[in-house]
């Protein structure tokens, strides 16, 4: 894909530190004299568009389609904005984390994004594909402002004083023509990638479901579950709800303007932490703690295991974890369940019922929540468990884990091929968008591609949108 290419003759350094040493040829301006901004309003009958941090813009039904969000548009949308094919469009609360993009499409955004038109000699494509690089999105998160960074906005009287680069325009559409081509074979790659990951899952979850169902002696007598679709367990076993054997707690409802980032406060535990295979502290925040405060019946411990309760199913699976030394000390916050096994449930066992097929059956019906899937602790209470005898638990925990490990190891090996792939896709973007590698010549020996021009990136997983702003909001 990159074979050949080689940086330009002739570089000059550009003063700006986002984009560092630029073709010479090229011009370098502010964006006042690259973009109009454009306010054009009343019409409501127009299609209503989402500017997403993913994908940029796409339209809303599809959006919606994708994910459990509601459509929060206002009903009166004659001071909403008309954006035509070619505009570039961005959420001001959101710019500093990607969410811009060139559109395709007609339709209208709310008032609170803004609309900016490419003036002659600029490529709208080619802007589409620079301000989705992280380093233009650190640019962006310099000129916003704002209290905290939920509320940092980039207004576009600032946005017009960044200098950006303007290459001749048959560059920009050589570059944007390079890059649709690479940015297809990747995409066909990692479809693939996640397509085995699919089929690898299904495999996992046959081999939980058939051991947490029916248990590893296929001689055992049986008898009726009670559950129609299920059939019959070993005769030996107990049903019970979950909240018999469990004691359930959720979280304390820490208000978000006492977070803080300092080392010596405890990390507070969110749904965001809670993935499909573990507890993750990329995004953290933490809380002071006091004398007396108490907080402690809060305190998680190794052993324990966690349910977000908003969302808790996604692409990848149901989002329950046990926690693990290296997650404590932490302290649960709301609308993440932590459940603790009593003496007849192995904390094991009970994470694959939680992560098993069952588990994602008996919940999908009944979520609660206008905009976003959301649990109910007595919903949680009331799963109904399959349950051996503790020996058996832990025979059934073993039984899974040997049997899956291989699958286990498939999958992260995969996984990791797709962030490496997307990791070189966006280096890749950055390098040709400033003028680092030279693609003139790799565009022109190009095939033709169809002229429905598709920019977005790979297929996101359904919480990747969870952080968008709505859409609604007056200027």
């Amino acid at each position: 894909m990159i074979e050949g290419l080689k940086p330009y003759a002739e570089y000059e350094e550009s003063g700006q530190e986002w984009l560092g040493q630029l073709p010479a040829h090229w011009s370098l301006l502010p964006n006042r004299a690259v973009f109009e901004e454009v306010k054009d309003r009343k019409h409501p009958g127009d299609e209503m568009l989402s500017v997403t941090i993913t994908r940029g813009v796409v339209r809303q039904k599809t959006l919606l389609s994708d994910t459990s969000k509601k459509d929060s548009s206002n009903v009166n949308k004659s001071a909403y904005k008309l954006v035509q094919p070619g505009d570039i469009a961005y959420n001001k609360m959101r710019a500093w984390q990607g969410a811009l993009g060139a559109s395709s499409l007609r339709g209208i955004i709310s008032p609170a994004y803004v609309v900016i038109r490419p003036r002659d000699k600029a490529n709208s494509w080619f802007y589409h594909h620079l301000y989705r690089t992280p380093i233009f999105a650190k640019e962006a998160e310099r000129w916003s402002y704002g209290i905290t960074s939920d509320m940092w906005s980039l207004r576009p009287e600032h946005f017009k004083m960044i200098y950006t680069v303007l290459p001749p325009p048959d560059e920009q559409a050589a570059i944007v023509r390079f890059l649709d081509h690479a940015n297809r074979k990747i995409d066909r790659f990692i479809r693939a990638k996640r397509k085995l990951i699919a089929l690898l899952g299904e495999q996992k979850q046959a081999i939980i479901h058939r051991a947490i169902t029916h248990g590893l002696n296929p001689n055992d007598p049986l008898k009726p579950s009670g559950i129609p679709w299920l059939g019959g367990i070993p005769n030996h076993w107990e049903v019970k709800r979950l909240g018999r054997v469990t004691n359930l707690l959720t979280g304390f409802p820490f208000p978000s303007d006492g977070f803080t980032q300092k080392s010596s406060g405890v990390q507070l535990l969110r749904g965001i932490n809670v993935t499909p295979s573990s507890i993750r502290w990329d995004d953290t925040v933490r809380w002071e703690r006091r004398p007396a405060d108490g907080l402690d019946k809060f305190a998680l411990k190794r052993g324990d295991i966690v349910l977000g309760m908003d969302r808790p199913i996604i692409a990848s699976g149901t989002r329950a974890a046990m926690v693990q030394d290296q997650d404590v000390p932490s302290i649960l916050l709301q609308r993440v369940a932590r459940l603790r096994s009593k003496q007849q449930l192995d904390a094991e066992y009970l994470l694959f019922l939680l992560r098993g097929r069952l588990f994602a059956e008996y919940i999908a019906p009944i979520f609660t929540g206008i905009s976003v899937p959301h649990l109910s602790p007595e919903q949680i209470r009331g799963f109904t468990v399959m349950l051996p005898t503790l020996e058996e638990q832990k025979a059934i925990v073993d039984h899974i884990s040997t049997e899956t490990v291989t699958i286990n190891t498939s999958i992260d090996r995969t996984e990791r091929e797709i962030s490496l792939m997307q990791e070189y896709r966006t280096r890749l973007t950055a390098d040709i968008v400033t003028g680092k590698l030279d693609v003139r010549e790799a565009a022109a020996k190009l095939p033709d591609l169809s002229t429905d021009i598709d920019c977005s990136s790979d297929a996101k997983t359904q919480d990747e949108e969870l952080f968008e702003e709505p859409e609604s909001g007056e200027e």
